[in-house]
């Protein structure tokens, strides 16, 4: 006869495991014949720096349209910090602060009116509302334009003052969809100042990118994407294994063309 010791008990008292700031469950989204979104699944710690990294076309702007309640899924569901973004949408997006690709904002509104509307839709104090816009104006050297309308706007201006918008609040969580396209590099470099103290106080920031070096200059975690599936997830040292994020990426995806041929460029 053999005798099997038991398992032991599993400890009391020990602390269950911490949310993620954002987590995908199977999502999936097609248009017409096209698959945007093939069953996408992941988590986000929260109080990470996370990019979400792909060729154009790749499902991330439909993943994180689907993720902050902005485009219904066909399947799936998402959790911001363990609340349900399409059945408690309220609650979910109390916590996000959301900068989406391409979306048009009240742009006959001046700079300040635009960040002092979306801080009183969100229910807060006035004062509160009137200090924090001026504060963001100031950091995103907008001080100037405050009073211009958003129409009249340069494309780097106005993904400043969205970015405004979305941080108004405080939010947990921000979701940022290419955020640095068309900002230049001094205002770049004062944006990731910001991002980078929102996440060392405890916030938690995902960016949507296909700038390789961005990604890994300023994010601890990363997902590669393509053809609406997750292909690698992880810290960045963990998805690029030892070579360069873009060099990674590229073995991931696929698709480096090769390059014989165009004589004609190396006439000279």
């Amino acid at each position: 006869m053999t005798f099997q010791l038991p398992h032991p008990p599993a400890p009391e008292n020990q602390p269950p495991p911490p949310v993620p700031a954002l987590s995908l469950r199977g999502l999936a989204k097609r248009f017409g014949g096209k698959i945007a979104v093939d069953g996408l699944s992941l988590d986000v710690p929260a109080g990470s720096f996370f990019g979400i990294v792909g060729p154009n076309g790749a499902g991330k702007t439909t993943t994180l349209s689907m993720a902050t309640g902005l485009l219904r899924p066909d399947f799936g569901t998402a959790f911001v910090h363990g609340v349900d973004v399409w059945r408690q949408p309220l609650e979910a997006k109390t916590l996000m602060g959301i900068l989406p690709d391409g979306v048009r904002l009240f742009d006959r509104l001046t700079g300040e009116q635009l960040v002092t509307y979306a801080g009183l839709l969100r229910g807060m104090d006035k004062d509160v509302v009137s200090a924090r816009v001026a504060e963001l104006l100031a950091a995103l050297d907008l001080t100037p334009d405050a009073g211009t309308l958003v129409v009249d706007y340069s494309a780097g201006m106005t993904k400043k003052i969205a970015l405004a918008s979305a941080l108004i609040h405080a939010p947990r969580l921000l979701v940022l969809d290419e955020p640095f396209e068309s900002v230049d590099p001094v205002s770049a470099a004062n944006i990731r100042d910001i991002l980078d103290r929102y996440v060392a106080s405890g916030g938690t920031v995902i960016v949507s990118s296909h700038v390789m070096d961005l990604v890994q200059r300023m994010c601890d975690h990363v997902a590669v994407v393509a053809a609406g599936r997750l292909l690698a997830a992880g810290t960045v040292d963990e998805v690029r294994a030892g070579a360069s994020l873009e060099d990674r990426f590229v073995q991931l995806v696929g698709g480096r063309n090769h390059t014989e041929g165009l004589e004609w460029l190396r006439t000279f």
